[in-house]
């Protein structure tokens, strides 16, 4: 096999990159190298490299799913929000600019060549390329210049299925309307379908899929099911909206409540994927002040405009829950950006350009922030929890200083992080998912709130290997490997015909009723 397949979806969020991930693992069990590849990421979920790159967390996930270590050919543009109305632009690893959304659209020429170098790099390395696309690939206002769907696929002579979410209504129509509202020449590459997240009866959807091959000349290559628990490394923050499936009773008398404060521009809320799998733990996204209050843990995530977080936080009353949360001595937690807005000050001419601004003075640090972004895995241990080891990686512009309290991590390199009362501050993204420190938080929550809490005893490794295998087994079951596999290595099938915009007749549509 030789040859590379494009997903696009109907929409953000219709499930593109669980359904790439569940073909990388199904494809690696046949015996294929396979890598993934995102040509343009706009998500806050990122992930470093060994190599010190940055890159989007899913194309992360979807590499653990090939059993490789993830690069930065895989997503060679990613594109974190910043703000409203201005973005940073990350390539093969690194940032290169600050733009809205004007200035990106005249960088994708200079970009087009970085990506198409990127692909063809895990082309000459691997049998088969799985790519995502990003949002849907019909927006044709961004068409001329799109260098992650169609553009993408002309580039590259690529075929091109179409994810559509069942479960939000209307897929029949999603799918059909993305085909129509493209240029012949992008409808050649469009060879099928997969329908995403099914509840019911199979034999009701069927007639649908008939009349949609009738009408499209594209069959539909699979009907993957809808199957709770498998949110790990979700890419984009609607995903938050729905229910989270698949929690475990406690192994104790008692859980844990964890309550996670959402930012307009949280980043890598996947940090607490590995909290969620614990028996007994319950996470929520929250913006209430009872919820603060009432949580055994309170965690302040990462975000890309730490001030303009900060700021809506006050506005929520948050700033006032959280004061007395530490008043009280109740535990809780700041990640990279939630651990600046826990400190002192912060000076912010980089991100949001306010110069000074007083942050919620619950842990006695100051952050300053640098235009060089800092990305790097730093390890060590944390006298706080019994020396538990922790390992985890580094996105960040503020400097933290430490100007009382104790450190909460010792490294070989020195100190990170801080400790005051029962606040804890950390720069370390992902520290979660090391089995000994995610245990021996949990554990000091639980003497703390005087619960009978028990850790639980799977690695998070494996519960990850666990649903990347259940989403490899959903595609063998429910899609037609084979024929994906044909178009990976032949291509759209030549003749495919051709929509034009709008129904070919809309009586025929409805059955010859009037």
């Amino acid at each position: 096999m030789k040859g590379a397949l494009l997903v696009a979806g109907t929409c953000s969020d219709a499930g593109k990159s669980v359904v790439v991930a569940g073909i990388c693992r199904a494809l690696r069990r046949r015996g294929v190298r396979v890598a993934p590849f995102k040509a343009q990421n706009m998500a806050l979920n990122s992930a470093v490299t060994r190599a010190g790159e940055e890159i989007g967390r899913a194309q992360a996930a979807q590499a653990q799913a090939c059993g490789l270590d993830p690069e930065a050919a895989m997503n060679p543009v990613l594109i974190k929000p910043s703000g409203e109305r201005r973005s940073q632009v990350i390539v093969m690893g690194s940032p290169i600019a600050d733009v809205d959304a004007k200035g990106y659209q005249r960088l994708k020429a200079a970009l087009r060549p970085r990506v198409l170098e990127a692909l063809d790099s895990l082309r000459e390395r691997y049998d088969a390329v799985i790519c995502e696309g990003a949002g849907s690939p019909a927006e044709i206002n961004l068409r001329e210049h799109d260098i992650a769907n169609l553009g993408l696929a002309r580039r590259a002579e690529m075929p091109v299925v179409v994810v559509g979410d069942i479960d939000r209504g209307g897929v029949l129509a999603a799918l059909y309307g993305t085909l129509a509202l493209l240029e012949p020449d992008d409808q050649r590459l469009i060879a099928g379908w997969l329908v995403n997240k099914f509840r019911g009866d199979p034999d009701i959807l069927e007639p649908g899929l008939d009349r949609l091959r009738e009408l499209t000349g594209r069959s539909t290559l699979g009907v993957l099911p809808w199957r709770g628990g498998l949110w790990l490394d979700a890419e984009d923050s609607l995903a938050l909206e729905g229910p989270r499936d698949g929690a475990l009773p406690p192994l104790g008398a008692d859980g844990i409540e964890v309550a996670v404060v959402r930012m307009r521009w949280m980043s890598n809320f996947t940090d607490f994927d590995a909290l969620a799998a614990e028996p007994g733990v319950s996470v929520r996204f929250t913006r209430v002040p009872s919820d603060v209050r009432r949580a055994d843990l309170v965690v302040l995530p990462g975000t890309k405009a730490t001030v303009e977080d900060l700021a809506e936080l006050r506005e929520r009353g948050l700033d006032r829950a959280l004061a007395e949360r530490a008043a009280t001595r109740g535990p809780v937690l700041g990640i990279c950006g939630g651990y600046q807005m826990l400190g002192r000050v912060l000076h912010d001419e980089v991100e949001s350009g306010e110069g000074r601004v007083e942050g919620l003075g619950l842990l006695p640090v100051e952050t300053r922030f640098q235009p060089e972004k800092r990305l790097a895995w730093t390890s060590g241990r944390v006298p706080l929890l019994g020396s538990a080891p922790v390992r985890g990686y580094e996105i960040r512009h503020g400097r933290m200083t430490r100007c009382g309290g104790a450190p909460l991590i010792e490294t070989e390199a020195g100190e990170e992080g801080c400790v005051s009362g029962a606040v804890l501050g950390t720069s370390l993204h992902g520290a979660a998912e090391g089995d000994g420190f995610r245990r021996a938080l949990l554990s000091w929550v639980a003497g703390r709130r005087g619960l009978s809490f028990v850790p639980g005893r799977a690695a998070f490794g494996a519960v990850r290997e666990a649903r990347l295998d259940a989403l490899g087994d959903l595609v063998e079951r429910h899609a037609d490997v084979d024929a994906l596999c044909a178009l990976i290595e032949q291509g759209a099938p030549p003749g495919l015909p051709t929509l034009a915009a709008g129904p070919p007749n809309v009586r025929e549509m409805l059955g010859g009723a009037a």
